[in-house]
């Protein structure tokens, strides 16, 4: 066989296979191309997801007709002066992304130099079809239609339109948090998704494209460190996600996602956060030119650090010292519309128990009777009126309930020793238990809301929640889109009772991002079930009747794997009778 040049749309349409993955990477580099233009405006229109277009209008400095074709060729690049790849400056560099996009798509590329009129090029999958004047105001506009058309092996291969969708909103969140100087606007399907306004705060940036609560709750990073400097923006402990996708990592303003920069992250929130709990944070890290490798893919969205360890500590050490100047600060309170959801506790005991029909007694019905229409003062202390007879410890594994400790852990006797359990660990695991049993046999009953509430989250979450409703009626939650970035709630799952709805969606919507759309949820059940549990469990810091708590000891005994909570650590613990003798020196 005889070696031959591959022809030169060949060549690029393989170098596409690299540098143009799906619409989100064609998106990013049309973005920096902007940026690197000297961009003040930014505008993206997108359909289909960005299969069908992508749309990318900027007020920089423009090309002139020469220069336009000339970009069309691979290699050819205005970013790098001399041949110090080492020290690039510039989001891109290569020279590859243009002519890329353009061999595999029907791309049309207008522009204009201040001071010139206008041009434009009109390529069809590699080959300049047309080319005239063109009437734009100065910069440069690229609009890039039906990708991948002709390359059916790689179009095939592409996600839904709505997953396409998320990943581009992605990209081009990151890319605007990294330059807040710069405005930029959104438009997918004829609707405007975002449009933010040129800030000189990164704080703000960032809040108005995740989460306008972060402001509020965030603490300021800034840190040098012999010649790097850190800074961005961290969320305190207490305002956190179900999955790391709010994590957004800059290195010399290039957004990046690196393994040891998100592997910092979780060890600077190691002690602080619960494993299945993740921070959000916005780092920048400034570093010289020459510390860093960008050219380490075509796609420029990994990065080499020549001291790796020293880029650690920083972070670490940024985030700790930001976090811990702030002491016992924690989420802002709520708003007093919230604070009136709030429903205080009865004066007297209640009526059995809140887990099922396995709690304990709880008198005869007249005494149950009696003490609803008593009106005295709850009493001052955890001591109740004994309306009947304790029970004797020797009959349970777990004990009989003698008190409660910090609205938190609940004291019971036990004939061999003291048991401590972790009320909110146990009932989770509890709530668990009863969804798995539902799946199991003819599903999960429904409990509908008097008021149905509406949720408002992000509309990728609102995407993901509605593509999975009819899994997620089976076990038992009624919803429905309402708006492009609300859904409305009209039933819970019967086991969960009176639970958190709005921190029960948003959790739900991140775990739903957090595996492929290819999976059922009936394959991830103890994920998704596990986040509804965390929701409907009886909270730390609740006050429980010596009923409840005796209802709740009962079902543990009676329940599979009761003995460690959803994430894995114990719901109680028992100091034997001689442990005690132990501490008082007794033996």
């Amino acid at each position: 066989m005889s070696i031959r040049r591959l022809p030169e749309h060949l060549v690029n349409r393989i170098a596409a296979g690299e540098v143009v993955e799906r619409p989100a990477s064609a998106l990013k580099e049309l973005v920096e191309n902007a940026i690197d233009a000297g961009a003040t405006r930014i505008a993206v229109t997108l359909a289909a997801g960005g299969i069908d277009l992508i749309d990318v209008a900027d007020d920089g400095c423009g090309m002139a007709p020469a220069e336009m074709r000339l970009a069309l060729e691979r290699h050819a690049t205005s970013k790098l002066p001399d041949d110090a790849i080492d020290r690039v400056t510039t989001l891109g560099f290569r020279g590859e992304a243009l002519p890329s996009i353009a061999s595999v798509a029907h791309v049309t590329l207008e522009s204009r130099v201040r001071g010139a009129e206008g041009w434009q090029l009109v390529i069809d999958n590699g080959r300049i079809a047309s080319e005239g004047p063109a009437a734009l105001p100065p910069g440069t506009r690229v609009r890039v239609e039906r990708l991948f058309e002709r390359v059916p092996a790689r179009r095939k291969f592409l996600r839904t339109a709505r997953s396409e969708y998320g990943a581009c909103l992605d990209a081009l969140r990151r890319l605007a948090m990294a330059r807040p100087d710069i405005a930029f606007s959104l438009e997918h399907d004829g609707r405007r998704v975002f449009s933010v306004a040129a800030v000189e705060g990164r704080p703000d940036r960032v809040a108005a494209l995740t989460d306008s609560a972060l402001v509020d709750n965030c603490v300021a990073i800034d840190l040098d460190r012999e010649g790097l400097r850190l800074g961005g923006i961290a969320s305190l402990p207490t305002f956190n996600r179900g999955v790391a996708d709010h994590q957004y990592l800059f290195v010399n303003g290039r957004p990046v996602k690196d393994r040891l920069l998100a592997g910092a992250v979780r060890g600077a929130y190691a002690e602080l956060l619960a494993r299945d709990r993740h921070a959000v944070v916005a780092l920048f890290l400034d570093v010289p030119a020459d510390a860093v490798d960008v050219n380490v893919h075509p796609a420029k969205t990994e990065v080499r650090f020549r001291e790796p360890g020293m880029v650690r500590g920083l972070i670490v050490s940024g985030l700790r010292r930001a976090l811990d100047a702030e002491g016992f600060r924690s989420v802002q309170r709520p708003s007093e519309a919230a604070l009136g959801m709030w429903r205080p506790e009865p004066a007297a005991p209640p009526a059995p128990t809140l887990w099922g029909e396995q709690g304990g007694a709880a008198g005869t019905p007249a005494m149950v009777a009696d003490r609803r229409s008593s009106f005295a003062p709850p009493p001052q202390a955890r001591a109740e009126p004994a309306y009947a007879p304790p029970p004797e410890s020797t009959s349970f594994p777990l004990g009989v309930a003698r008190g409660q400790v910090a609205k938190t852990y609940i004291v019971a006797e036990a004939e061999d020793g003291l048991v401590i359990v972790d009320q909110h660990a146990a009932h989770e695991r509890l709530v668990l238990e009863r969804l798995r049993a539902g799946m199991a046999g003819q599903g999960v009953s429904s409990q509908a809301l008097l008021l149905p509430e509406v949720v408002e989250i992000d509309e990728a979450g609102c995407d993901r929640l509605e593509a999975r409703a009819g899994e997620l009626a089976e076990l038992g939650l009624q919803l429905e889109r309402f708006g492009p970035r609300a859904m409305l709630v009209r039933g819970v799952p019967g086991p969960l009772g009176q639970s958190d709805v709005h921190g029960l969606i948003a959790d739900l919507a991140d775990e739903l991002g957090a595996y492929d759309d290819a999976l059922s949820l009936k394959e991830r059940i103890d994920h998704v079930a596990a986040t509804m549990a965390c929701h409907g469990s009886v909270r730390a810091g609740r006050v429980l009747s010596v009923a409840e708590m005796n209802a709740l000891l009962r079902e543990m005994e009676a329940t599979p794997h009761s003995g460690q909570c959803n994430h894995g650590r114990p719901t109680w613990v028992k100091l034997a009778h001689g442990d005690i003798e132990k501490l008082f020196g007794r033996r």
